[in-house]
This record gives structure tokens, C-alpha cells and sequence, in this order.
């Protein structure tokens, strides 16, 4: 009988270790994809891709057992050789190989020049072979980066005693209201998928008083526009015993804040790579709706249309305001007006027309929506038939007022118009991995 007892070390060992100085000059066994083939001659450089980065070997006739003309890019292989320095080499190494086992070949050459360092292609072009695009490198860095978005998200909120949840993606009804909801059959019986996790938010505030949930939401909106998408992550996170909506808008420049020094301290790789300047979070101003049109307005000579939203020129002059007169790169516009706001808002006790809310605009792009909520039973009750909306649904969510809830409030945040500003692309497609739109369902 064997038994299993966990990961045991293997004898290849990654490119993190392969920094360890004191391996210079040893045998190092090491696996990986290769990225480039350059041959010299009677000398080769091969650069293999792997998770960490990539990393160059040199093959030499009468030292490798191995004609590197044999080698197909792309192939997965392992070699081993002798570790050694050389600066002009990704991460100041090379390893001079001597032994090379091939582990994979690829049936057909890529379809995209995966080894460039730009793709130099379509943004169609890299959607529709995305199993191969993704592989480039600088592909490759624009998801590091966004991984680096959620794993700030998740160890922030830890560190302010958040608990994470898991909430259903199939309901009976949309959380946001409108008709931008996909509808499905479910075992004979309607249903739609999330729009947002808004009311499981809201009950769960009632058990863990501050929650967090980072996962997919759907929204059935017929656009084709480069800053939206029907499939898209939201970080969510909703919390009690608020004094006052500002305590969300605190806890969201804390989260940019640690985010910030997360990149820069550990993803330095990616943001080199990608050539990126990390946004100022240090303060972020906070201007009120209304008021933040009349100041684009009397700026720019922009007459206001909509006396109700913002329109995306609005927000992009509102951003270039903010740059402009503080030097900002975030700006946080409150108190959006109740008829543009969900039902469960609340409204500002000194102005009923507008609401305790906000957007937060990323030079001049909203990737954030949050405010405070109704916590009082029959001030919700009030509104869903102020707005004339039924209880059909939402019985099960009503009834978490009905047994009493503190002052809370929350926010959802884009992760892929995040990570879209945040490396300087124009389409939100570019930092989504398998984007979902009106004409893209594959792959």
C-alpha cells in the first residue's frame, strides 16, 4: 500500500530559485516552453518561457547533446546545464546547456508570432487565437497585473476583518432593476443570471457585519463600446456599522493604496515590462455630481445635456479637471441623483433627489459604484412603491430588514476596467481573458 504525504520536491527547480546567487556555477535542471529559437552558428540561444519570466540558454556545438536547428518554438522541453551570469541575459542569467529532453511538440506553428515582443496584430486577431496570444509576454503581464488587483482586494479586506462569500449566479430576479437581464429557464421556472451580488451582500452584513466577494457578474446590455462587457469580474464588498458613506469611499482608497505598494513591490517584472507609471493614491479628491458638471462645464465650454448622469465625455472632461487643477489621478463624484440610483440607495435626508452614493472615475473612466443602503424595513417597502415595484422576488431579501439590519453600505468595482487603465489600454477587451460581448461567445 502507498499513501500520498504532499508535494514533494522535484529536481527542476524555477527561475525565483535560479536567482539564488549561490547556484551560480552549479548543474540546475529546469523546464519550460520554448519562446525563442536564435541560431548563431555554432552557437544557439534559446529562450525558454516559464511562469516566472523567461530565461535564455545557450546551446554549443560539442558541449549540448542536442542540435538546437531540432528545436520547435513552443515546444515544452527540460534541459539541464551549467547555471551562469551574464547581464545582457533576461534576469542577468544563463544556463549553458548540456542535456535537453524534448516533453512536447507542437502538431502546427502558432498562428500569431507569440516570440515578438508586441504582437503587432489586431485586437480580433488576438481574441479569436487567444490560447495563443495570451502566451506573449507582454500579453502575459496585463493578467499578472490583474492578479495583483485581486490579491490586493482580498488581503486589504482580510486585514480590515472581512469575510469572504460565495453567492449564487442563478436567480429569480435582478438585483439592479431594468430589463438588462439575461433569462433563463430553470427547471421549468424563470430565472436570470446576477447582475450584481447586491442583496446577498446586504443579508450577509447581517451575520459577518463586513463581507467581500470577487466573482462574475451578467448584464444583458445591447452596447459594443470599447469600456464595456457582458460577462465581466466585480470585487464587491458591503459593510456595517458605517457612520457615513465616506467610510466606503475610505475603504476603497486603503484597498488602492496597499494595491499600489502590492505592484510595485512585487510585480516590478510586469510593470517594467508594460512600461507603466503607477497612479497617486495617496489622497483622492471628492466633488459632488452636480457640482462636478458645472466645473467641466465652465472649463471646457461644455453645455449640460443630462442633468441626471453622466455622460462618458463628462466623465472623461471630469478627469482631465482633476488632473489638471490637483494633479489627480482618482476622483471620487458623490451624490448622484435618486431616479438614476437602484431602489435599495439611500437618499440624502437634506435632498431627497439625490442619493448617499458615488462613482469613482480612473482619469475620467468609472470603475466604481457604492454608497450607502436602506437599512429600514419600511423605508424600503416606501421606496419599491415610490418607484411603483412589486415584492415578487425579493421576499427572502425583504424579510433581512424585516429582522433588523445595522447602517451599512458597499461598492463594486470592475476588475477589467481596472486593469484596463491601470496598463494604459484603450478597450476593455484587452485585460479580459475570454471576453463576452454581443458578437463574441468563443472561446
Amino acid at each position: 500500500m502507498e499513501f500520498l504525504r504532499g508535494v514533494t520536491p522535484k529536481e527542476t527547480v524555477e527561475l525565483e530559485e535560479l536567482l539564488d546567487a549561490s547556484r551560480l556555477g552549479c548543474e540546475v535542471k529546469v523546464n519550460g516552453m520554448v519562446h525563442t529559437v536564435r541560431d548563431m552558428g555554432e552557437l544557439s540561444f534559446v529562450v525558454l518561457r516559464k511562469r516566472g519570466g523567461l530565461l535564455q540558454c545557450i546551446f554549443e556545438e560539442g558541449f549540448t547533446q542536442y542540435d538546437a536547428k531540432a528545436l520547435r518554438e513552443e515546444s515544452a522541453v527540460e534541459v539541464t546545464g551549467l547555471l551562469e551570469q551574464d547581464a545582457r541575459a533576461p534576469h542577468g542569467i544563463e544556463v549553458r546547456v548540456k542535456e535537453v529532453k524534448v516533453l512536447s511538440v507542437p502538431y502546427d506553428a502558432p498562428p500569431l508570432s507569440i516570440g515578438k515582443w508586441k504582437l503587432g496584430t489586431s485586437l480580433e486577431a488576438k481574441l479569436n487565437y487567444r490560447s495563443a496570444s495570451l502566451r506573449n509576454v507582454r500579453e502575459r503581464a496585463k493578467f499578472r497585473i490583474q492578479e495583483g488587483i485581486v490579491r490586493g482586494f482580498r488581503d486589504y479586506l482580510y486585514s480590515q476583518q472581512f469575510t469572504e462569500i460565495h453567492t449564487p449566479k442563478i436567480g429569480s430576479k435582478g438585483a439592479e432593476g431594468g430589463s438588462n437581464v439575461f433569462k433563463l429557464e430553470y427547471f421549468h421556472r424563470p430565472a436570470v443570471l446576477a447582475q450584481s451580488p447586491q442583496f446577498y451582500k446586504q443579508m450577509m452584513v447581517g451575520v459577518y457585519d463586513r463581507v467581500f466577494e470577487t466573482a462574475p457578474v451578467f448584464r444583458a446590455e445591447k452596447h459594443n463600446t470599447k469600456r464595456h462587457l457582458n460577462e465581466y469580474t466585480s470585487l464587491d464588498f458591503e459593510m456595517g456599522y458605517i457612520d457615513s458613506f465616506e467610510d466606503i469611499m475610505k475603504m476603497e482608497t486603503g484597498f488602492l493604496q496597499y494595491t499600489m505598494r502590492l505592484l510595485e513591490r512585487e510585480y516590478a517584472q510586469e510593470l517594467q515590462i508594460l512600461n507603466l507609471t503607477l497612479p497617486k493614491t495617496e489622497e483622492i479628491p471628492m466633488v459632488r455630481f452636480d457640482r462636478a458638471k458645472e466645473l467641466v462645464a465652465g472649463k471646457y465650454s461644455r453645455k449640460i445635456r443630462n442633468p441626471y448622469d453622466l455622460e462618458p465625455e463628462e466623465e472623461t472632461l471630469i478627469g482631465q479637471y482633476f488632473k489638471e487643477e490637483y494633479d489627480a489621478d482618482f476622483v471620487f463624484v458623490t451624490h448622484y441623483p435618486s431616479k438614476k440610483r437602484p431602489f435599495y440607495a439611500m437618499d440624502d435626508p437634506a435632498d431627497p433627489r439625490f442619493t448617499l452614493s458615488f462613482d469613482l472615475l480612473f482619469h475620467g473612466l468609472e470603475i466604481t459604484t457604492g454608497g450607502q443602503r436602506i437599512h429600514d424595513y419600511r423605508m424600503l417597502l416606501d421606496k419599491l412603491a415610490a418607484r411603483g415595484m412589486t415584492e415578487e422576488g425579493m421576499e427572502q431579501y425583504l424579510a433581512t430588514f424585516k429582522y433588523g439590519l445595522p447602517p451599512h453600505g458597499g461598492l463594486g468595482i470592475g476588475l477589467e476596467r481596472l486593469t484596463m487603465k491601470l496598463c494604459g489600454e484603450e478597450n476593455v477587451r484587452e485585460t479580459t481573458l475570454f471576453p463576452r460581448d454581443l458578437s463574441r461567445l468563443e472561446p
